[in-house]
């Protein structure tokens, strides 16, 4: 059997992809789940793995674990691994690009329907036993604005040609003119960009001011690329008809935060990848990087 490999899950939570990935590997490997309350890199001294979903695998982490052959990252972002600390010990790192595209998109149309349709107002109504209210909107007709037209906005786009909305995108080579126009034009402005240097704060005042008063704003991209406190000023403004987050600045965020008690905000717990499928997709990418590290066969989506 050879010696047993120790891969570390360095987060606390999406332990639905943990458990999966757990059931298929076989007894020479042994998953490892982190100690929130302890700095990662004083447990991962024997890791041959680190998967670390939204945990935080720095230079200290990458430096700390001598064995070291794989990062394997069951996503398509990276913004929380040291890349430079990870090349300077010759360690590859693997992503899992696309697999969660439609479940993302899935989601990101689910806020934009219960916003538009004022689905927590509508059951507040259910309650009181109103008949006729909260009148909402119809998606159909109207203007879509997708920031990030990659493999999810695609998918969200098909979705939303198929209510009847029209579509306008952007993309990394789009400039600053498309953007200001997307903004002007659209009712609903759906977020799907990586988190970069450059689109870190890229939905500030500036680009709330453009949006159409009413707009609706989802962000299933990543909470540092909306501006927080603009977020906040222009829903107090009165600005915005709703804001969709499958996305926080902080996760878990804090639901006793003034913002997500807002009547126009609806959040959810970063559940675009939340499915049964996308995660049965997370297991086996894993798996098969794992095994192929091990034995030095060519590796799926390195980076």
């Amino acid at each position: 059997m050879g010696s047993v490999w120790e891969v570390w899950w360095c987060y606390d939570g999406w332990h639905s992809v943990a458990d999966e990935l757990e059931r298929m590997l076989p007894p020479e490997y042994v998953l490892k789940r982190m100690d929130p309350s302890i700095p990662l890199h004083e447990q991962v001294q024997n890791a041959h793995v680190l998967i670390p979903t939204t945990g935080t695998v720095d230079k200290q982490a990458i430096d700390a674990s001598p064995n070291l052959r794989l990062i394997a990252q069951p996503a398509s972002g990276y913004c929380n691994i040291d890349v430079a600390a990870a090349r300077a010990r010759g360690i590859p790192i693997t992503l899992a690009p696309g697999y969660n595209s439609q479940a993302v998109a899935e989601v990101a149309l689910c806020m934009m329907l219960m916003l538009a349709r004022r689905v927590d107002e509508a059951r507040a109504a259910f309650q009181a036993r109103l008949i006729g209210e909260p009148v909402g909107s119809t998606l159909h007709g109207k203007v879509l604005g997708i920031v990030g037209l990659g493999r999810v906005g695609k998918c969200l786009a098909t979705a939303a040609k198929a209510l009847g909305m029209e579509v306008m995108g952007t993309d990394s080579k789009s400039s600053r003119e498309d953007l200001t126009s997307l903004l002007k034009r659209s009712h609903v402005v759906s977020l799907h960009v990586p988190l970069t240097s450059t689109t870190q704060g890229l939905i500030g005042a500036a680009e709330l001011a453009l949006m159409r008063p009413g707009a609706i704003l989802i962000n299933c991209a990543r909470g540092p690329v909306v501006d927080k406190q603009a977020l906040i000023e222009a829903l107090e403004q009165g600005r915005l008809g709703g804001v969709g987050l499958d996305v926080h600045w902080v996760e878990p965020a804090d639901p006793a935060e003034s913002l997500y008690s807002h009547p126009r905000v609806l959040a959810l717990p970063h559940l675009g990848s939340v499915s049964q499928e996308v995660y049965q997709s997370f297991a086996s990418v894993l798996f098969e990087n794992i095994t192929r590290v091990r034995e030095g066969r060519e590796l799926l989506h390195p980076l």
